[in-house]
């Protein structure tokens, strides 16, 4: 019978499996979710072990609702939330808690190892707080017999592949968000691990993204009830899964997503970093090709906080605005609940409104967030734009896209039509299936990653561009003045 593959997607609230066949086509689909710990202001973890579970729980239900196609499973790959810092000792067992990519403890850390003469050459971004060798400069710091007991370090996805193989493996695109990898290179620095107090030692073996990493362990295999040898791929952090999932390898192909953060990513076949800009760009999953994008750190969660406070569920919210523009809100919504990634690498920095006045109402004020959001990415697409990036169009998903109001706004303040994609199968854990097939079967990635089918193309609205790119500077000249109120 034909092989199928499984795309596993380890994201911050859950864990997505995703069973498919040779050609991509959805099989089924099975979730498990966990909770994140914050023991303290700044502080975002979770345990390892939930993961493992997750997983568990993924599988089973898989291999109970498909058991024939399960019985023919051929490879796995694995996506990941970033950035994370999962520490094993030399016994495999886990040390402390994972420290997430939203956990901003190692601020402090983060600006010192930028400061460094080879940080930003080598790694080609700046060493956020959320990245990886921050967090062990942390745990050095504050828990040193943590740090003095570590023997591997993983990422995420790594950490699921090593519970799936055996061995500590990860793939180039997530290793480019640790800042301890070389990414024109595609291989660790040691002068960067050097920095932290670590070696090649500590750290998985690099592979391709779209490469064999290693076999399913014995123990896997025999849990799983599969006889014939599974291959799991090198997998990916999420953005570049999402890429692959979205089919978007090539320059100029790029996405936006409106989730809970904010993204914009551009495809890109050369490296050409520009870390003052606080763009990333981390290799792809793919050989021979990189992305670059711009983050905001709270896109639709800008909107939950609002709902949170006023009863109103988000969609009463944007209901409220009608379907059609109307021109700038003339309130200004700094979006910036969290601190900032691009393009001011403000990890202190909170957000606000400028403007209101006793004519406000609450359907203005919702109609600043969107705006505010809106304009924070036109900002990420500006820092790309430095980098010789142009789109000329970009697909658009998340679930601030489900608001036909805020489809059209965003078009309308990038500049740039925005293609939806018809149903829901083209990210992350699609990207990793995908990846799969590619490290088992050995075919070419561009023939496998494919873009979704459009059900629909907003374009800009010409009539309001004016208006919108004179409330895009005021929002510009917003944040010094902001910023000199908070410091």
């Amino acid at each position: 019978m034909a092989s199928t593959f499984l795309g596993l997607d380890l994201g911050t609230s859950g864990l997505r499996g995703l069973l498919v066949d040779a050609t991509g086509d959805v099989i089924g689909s099975a979730e498990a979710h966990y909770d994140v710990a914050r023991p303290h202001s700044g502080w975002s973890e979770q345990d390892p072990n939930d993961w493992i579970t997750a997983c568990q729980e993924v599988a089973a239900d898989l291999r109970q609702r498909f058991p024939a196609e399960w019985g023919n499973l051929a490879g796995v790959g694995v996506s990941g939330h970033m950035h994370g810092a999962v520490l094993i000792d030399k016994a495999g067992e886990v040390i402390r808690p994972c420290i997430l990519w939203n956990d901003t403890r190692s601020h402090a850390e983060a600006a010192e190892l930028d400061a460094s003469e080879d940080a930003r050459r080598l790694s080609g971004n700046i060493v956020f707080p959320g990245f990886t060798a921050p967090k062990l400069q942390w745990i050095a710091k504050h828990e040193p017999e943590n740090f003095w007991r570590t023997a591997k370090v993983l990422l995420p996805a790594a950490f699921l592949n090593f519970w799936l193989t055996g061995e500590a493996v990860t793939d180039m695109s997530d290793a480019a968000g640790t800042a301890w990898l070389d990414v024109a290179r595609r291989d660790w620095s040691e002068k960067l691990l050097n920095l932290g107090g670590l070696s090649k030692d500590h750290m998985p073996r690099v592979v391709e993204g779209s490469a064999e990493a290693e076999l399913l362990c014995a123990k896997r295999m025999q849990e799983w009830r599969l006889e014939d040898p599974v291959i799991v791929a090198g997998g990916a952090g999420d953005n570049a899964a999402t890429a692959c999932g979205a089919g978007l390898l090539s320059e100029g192909s790029g996405f936006v997503s409106l989730g809970t953060s904010g993204v914009l990513l551009a495809a890109k076949e050369n490296f050409a970093p520009r870390p003052e800009t606080a763009v990333h760009t981390f290799c792809h999953a793919v050989p021979e090709r990189w992305y670059q994008m711009g983050v905001i750190l709270a896109a639709t969660d800008c909107l939950n906080w609002f709902s949170g406070i006023t009863g109103a569920t988000p969609a009463e919210l944007t209901s409220e605005l009608g379907t059609e523009l109307q021109g700038s809100s003339g309130t200004t919504f700094l979006p910036y609940l969290s601190g900032e990634r691009t393009p001011h690498n403000d990890s202190h920095i909170r957000g606000g409104f400028v403007g209101l006045g006793v004519d406000t109402e609450r359907r203005d004020m919702t109609q600043a967030i969107l705006e505010g959001v809106c304009f924070a990415l036109r900002d990420c697409l500006e820092a790309l734009r430095e980098t010789g990036t142009e789109f000329e169009q970009l697909l658009a998903f998340g679930g601030g896209t489900a608001s036909p109001y805020w489809c059209q706004l965003l078009a309308t303040i990038l500049n740039v039509p925005l293609a939806l994609p018809s149903g829901s199968e083209f990210g992350a854990a699609l990207g990793a299936a995908r990846l799969a097939i590619c490290a088992t079967t050995k075919v070419d990635p561009s023939d496998v990653m494919t873009p979704p089918a459009i059900r629909a193309v907003v374009n800009p609205d010409v009539r309001l561009r004016d208006d919108y790119e004179a409330a895009y500077g005021a929002y510009r000249r917003a944040y010094p003045a902001h910023k000199s109120m908070q410091t």
